[in-house]
């Protein structure tokens, strides 16, 4: 894969790669773009492709230090993915099996945003693009939101 401008790609751990990746598929239709099997039948490294960006992974290697959320008991990372249409992607990623966070809503920042967890421990949130908004507006707009609850 020949980059010529600077990416970034998450590289997430997982226990259970093939499963994840079989998951990855049904809830952001994901194409599978490779991946590279160990002796012992754990993934080594697979590449996935969701929409124009690309999601590295591998199984759970705790011997050697790659321990996925599961292990740790959570993860602080949360992926963040733009759709056209997200309450349709969100419905996707939870039909597929992942657990709600938090509802999708349309947010004081211009977004209509939701967050799952997938069923391997790590956190996506989801958006549509909804307005353009100049921080001056954001900053009323979130003051306006916590007023009312």
């Amino acid at each position: 894969m020949a980059m010529q401008n600077t990416h970034i790609i998450p590289h997430l751990v997982c226990e259970g790669a093939a499963d994840a990746i079989e998951f990855y598929k049904k809830a952001f239709n994901a194409e599978e773009m490779m991946r590279m099997p160990g002796e012992d039948g754990r993934i080594m490294h697979a590449a996935l492709k969701i929409g124009d960006s690309t999601l590295m992974l591998a199984d759970a290697f705790p011997e050697y230090g790659g321990k996925g959320p599961k292990a740790l008991n959570g993860s602080p990372v949360t992926l963040h993915m733009y759709s056209p249409d997200v309450d349709a992607a969100f419905k996707q990623a939870v039909d597929a099996g992942a657990t709600v966070r938090m509802p999708v809503a349309d947010m004081f920042w211009g977004d209509r945003y939701g967050q799952v967890t997938d069923p391997f421990g790590h956190h996506w949130s989801i958006a549509t693009h909804i307005k353009d908004m100049t921080p001056e507006e954001m900053m009323a707009a979130m003051k306006q939101q916590s007023e009312c609850q």
